[in-house]
């Protein structure tokens, strides 16, 4: 059975990205063992996507409620639905991504707010409440921070990789692995063996993914 793999890259460091490169290795090896099957990159800093505003909410409760769009709302809909079904598209996942301030970059989010629509990849109803409705997919997170933190806890300062592992299972995507390179904050010659540690982590993940 034929996979489709979507890397998806939140980082703007490009070349001087632990993520990316840990990312660049991973693909690597899984071109080796999955020939034929398509990747497909969005890279967030140069893909546009459709702005989240006011017309986009009142579409997307369009949707929720039965009722019907107006011209504004149905030309916006149909724009973040073309950017979710490609997302949905998908059968596996890889998402190269480092922490700012304690979560995600801006332009992940932006993304997942456009992606993540009612009808599309999850569903409400009274009976019910919510309901996923992407199935038998799998998700790799790929996450660098400068110093080491905590997602439990009084002290917890890592939102990044819980926020991700909750909207991922909100959709339905149950099996999700992660590689870490983290603290990017250490001594030099330290961070170069976490990065090669992480490498090689993608490396051995990726046959099997």
């Amino acid at each position: 059975m034929m996979s489709q793999l979507l890397y998806i890259e939140a980082s703007p460091a490009k070349e001087r990205s632990h993520t990316i490169a840990v990312a660049a290795a991973f693909l690597e090896a899984w071109r080796s063992t999955h020939l034929g099957d398509p990747i497909e990159k969005i890279d967030l800093w140069s893909t546009p996507l459709p702005p989240f505003d006011a017309n986009t909410i009142e579409a997307k409760f369009a949707v929720l409620r039965r009722n019907e769009f107006t011209p504004e709302q149905r030309d916006r809909w149909e724009s973040v639905r073309s950017v979710a079904r490609r997302f949905n598209s998908a059968s596996h996942y890889v998402f190269s991504v480092p922490m700012w301030n304690f979560g995600m970059p801006y332009p992940l989010k932006h993304f997942i707010d456009v992606v993540t629509l009612p009808g599309e990849n999850w569903t409400w109803s009274k009976g019910e409440g919510y309901r996923s409705l992407l199935t038998g997919k799998k998700a790799l997170l790929i996450c660098a921070s400068a110093n080491l933190h905590s997602e439990t806890g009084e002290g917890a300062s890592d939102f990044l990789r819980p926020h991700l592992r909750h909207w991922l299972k909100f959709i339905g995507i149950q099996d999700i692995q992660e590689i870490l390179v983290t603290p990017t904050l250490a001594d030099p010659q330290e961070m170069m063996r976490t990065r090669a540690n992480a490498i090689a982590n993608a490396r051995a993940v990726a046959p099997t993914f």
